[in-house]
């Protein structure tokens, strides 16, 4: 059980070993660690194909996150019957888009990668922006497990305002 961290673009350096122990954290924090988790580090273009095939928007953005639990409510912990269901999905970084937000608001890129993928696991784990109010309920999760994460790391990160929220 554990997490696949995959980097499929050479357009930014990261590296992948903070950013999995930042991951590891976000799940300690989630209390999912017994679940499997796929992050896939992906260029602008293969973000925007992503995007267009899935979602419609012919653009790139910064995450996209494909649940394994498709119905799965906010707050609430997936019930695994089966090994083969200790998955939570896989979420695409779309780590160029990122860089360049960095860039424009003289942010962190690794901190940034942190936000942007405990946003992703938010998805996996039912939260949604479709309303106002999921919206709301959404951005108190994330407030939540950044401020355990700044508590623990001594990091100073925040939800980012833009990137897939521009989506809703």
């Amino acid at each position: 059980m554990g997490v696949v961290l995959r980097n499929l673009q050479k357009v930014v350096p990261i590296r992948r070993a903070r950013l999995r122990k930042d991951v590891d954290t976000l799940r300690h924090i989630l209390g999912i660690q017994k679940f499997d988790l796929g992050i896939i580090c992906v260029d602008n273009r293969r973000i925007q194909q992503i995007n267009n095939i899935y979602r419609k928007k012919n653009v790139p953005t910064d995450v996209l996150s494909f649940p394994f639990y498709e119905d799965l409510r906010p707050g609430k912990m997936p019930c695994p019957v089966l090994r083969d269901e200790l998955n939570l999905g896989d979420i695409f970084l779309g780590v160029e888009f990122v860089m360049q937000q960095c860039q424009e608001e003289s942010l962190d890129l690794h901190g940034a990668l942190t936000v942007v993928t405990a946003h992703g696991i938010c998805h996996l784990l039912g939260y949604r922006h479709e309303t106002e109010e999921e919206w709301t309920e959404m951005l108190q999760r994330e407030n939540y497990i950044l401020s355990e994460y700044n508590r623990l790391t001594g990091h100073h990160l925040e939800p980012l305002m833009k990137g897939c929220n521009q989506d809703r």
